[in-house]
């Protein structure tokens, strides 16, 4: 775009030279229209004609040679008495040097301002390339004069000269752009996407009006456009991520609550009946105690998962550098869960490498997420009556190389449409087993966050009648070996 201004600046905010240096580098727009042009022309008229006078003579020195070759061929060819031709050429210089005259230059900036043609210039054009955000500069008739470069990127269908509705079409935007060009006030609005995904922008919408002193030498065009702006400033945010996480927020409290309120139903509706008619009945009252004692543990085992879920969040950009061997938490890990085993009649084997297993991490944290894997496999895969923990190192890039920490069921599986959500918080494939397990929906989401932390990543790997694999993949590393900062 043509970085002109739409009227001429006084003589007292810059120097003609300056000015005719600014105006001669700034680059022609091919599609520049005729009040533009009419601008141009009458700025730099406007230039050479508020300088000094001894400078406005030496601008127009070509102009008095002229005048006084016309006058000599006067004198000689009709006869001009020599007197009055110099007196004639005094005063020409003279007029030239005193009077003022800015006319043209107040009629062609009027013109431009009164189309509503002006291009907005540098400054404002550095000033709105400074911005985080998506911007676009409009002219009071709607047409885009100015894209920065995030709103280039994000917003490639908006051309600076086409109108902003060729690529901004939402008729809320529309329709406070048709109120801010017509006078109105700043406004935001919001609105909402459903293609190709469901996205959440908003818009501020603010007038930009020129300073009085670039608007003096153009009072007949103001007048005629009355209190619009000259261009105005439409700038976007992407709310997608803060309603996306808006949202996961709300879930998370109403899974929460809901977990929570089940057993404290539970428990007040056995109280209450404790107190009347069991309460002289000692079997119903055993049975009730046991029933209470076991919902009591429910809501334990979930207040204690979000306890911990939130004290892993709070460190997860805290990388933890101690070196620990995955060969003795899987031993405790296996130590811990035989019993469970055993009641399940599930095999819980074993199959590690010689070599130590050295890791950067925290071991309780890697406990936990041995302990989750396992004890799922166990208590979801027990059909298959056997689950095989094994470790294997695998080559990562050049040089490196990780550790590879599966967990294998061989139980009904998991159906391919529930593995992309497994690790979401309270998600379930079948809550009616869940339960039954004593499960919270808490613990794959606890896993992922645990080795989030670490820079670790799980692989999942199921088939319908076929069990189920879950594998921890962690950078492994020399016992003297320092750990790489945390990015």
């Amino acid at each position: 775009m043509s970085d002109l201004k739409s009227t001429p600046p006084d003589a007292s905010d810059t120097t003609a030279p300056e000015r005719v240096a600014r105006e001669t580098a700034a680059p022609e727009m091919a599609g520049t229209d005729k009040g533009v042009r009419d601008a141009r022309d009458g700025e730099l008229l406007g230039d050479l004609i508020s300088i000094s006078p001894m400078r406005r003579l030496i601008a127009l020195r070509w102009l008095f040679v002229a005048i006084a070759l016309m006058l000599a061929a006067a004198v000689v060819v009709h006869q001009v008495p020599p007197w009055y031709a110099a007196l004639a050429f005094a005063i020409v210089v003279m007029l030239a040097a005193v009077l003022p005259q800015r006319r043209a230059t107040s009629l062609s900036a009027g013109r431009t301002l009164a189309t509503g043609t002006a291009w907005p210039d540098t400054g404002m054009k550095i000033a709105v390339d400074a911005l985080a955000q998506p911007c676009f500069i409009v002219d009071r008739r709607g047409i885009t004069r100015y894209v920065n470069m995030v709103a280039g990127r994000q917003f490639a269908s908006v051309k600076p000269g086409d109108p902003l509705s060729f690529g901004l079409r939402p008729p809320a935007l529309l329709e406070a752009l048709d109120r801010v060009t017509g006078g109105g006030p700043a406004e935001r609005i919001s609105w909402s996407e459903k293609v190709p995904t469901e996205s959440w922008f908003e818009a501020y919408i603010a007038p930009v009006r020129l300073p009085a002193a670039h608007r003096a030498s153009a009072k007949a065009g103001y007048k005629a456009g009355g209190a619009r702006p000259d261009f105005v400033l439409v700038s976007v945010q992407d709310l997608t991520e803060q309603h996306r996480l808006e949202r996961m927020r709300a879930d998370f409290v109403a899974n929460a609550s809901h977990e929570l309120r089940t057993p404290l139903a539970s428990l007040t509706g056995f109280v209450e009946t404790l107190q009347g008619a069991a309460r002289d009945d000692p079997a119903a009252r055993e049975r009730f105690l046991a029933i209470m004692l076991e919902q009591a543990s429910r809501m334990g085992r979930l207040i204690d998962d979000l306890l911990s879920l939130s004290r892993i969040e709070l460190k997860v950009n805290v990388r933890p550098d101690a070196r620990v061997e995955l060969g003795d938490v899987v031993r405790d890990v296996v130590d811990a869960l035989s019993p469970l085993a055993r009641e399940l009649d599930v095999e819980l084997q074993t199959d590690l490498p010689d070599e130590p297993m050295m890791v950067a991490g925290e071991r309780d944290e890697l406990v936990q997420v041995m302990g989750n894997l396992a004890e799922n496999a166990l208590k979801y895969g027990s059909s298959g009556e056997r689950v095989l923990i094994s470790c294997a190192r695998a080559a990562v890039g050049r040089n490196g190389s990780e550790w590879r920490l599966s967990v294998r069921d061989w139980g009904p599986g998991i159906p391919a449409e529930h593995l992309p959500r497994l690790t979401e918080r309270f998600y379930r494939v079948d809550a009616t087993a869940s339960r039954q397990m004593k499960g919270t929906g808490l613990g794959l989401a606890i896993v992922k966050h645990i080795l989030n932390r670490h820079r670790a990543r799980l692989e999942v790997q199921s088939e319908p009648g076929h069990g189920a694999t879950f594998t921890v993949c962690i950078r492994a590393v020399d016992e003297d070996a320092p750990v790489e900062p945390a990015l």
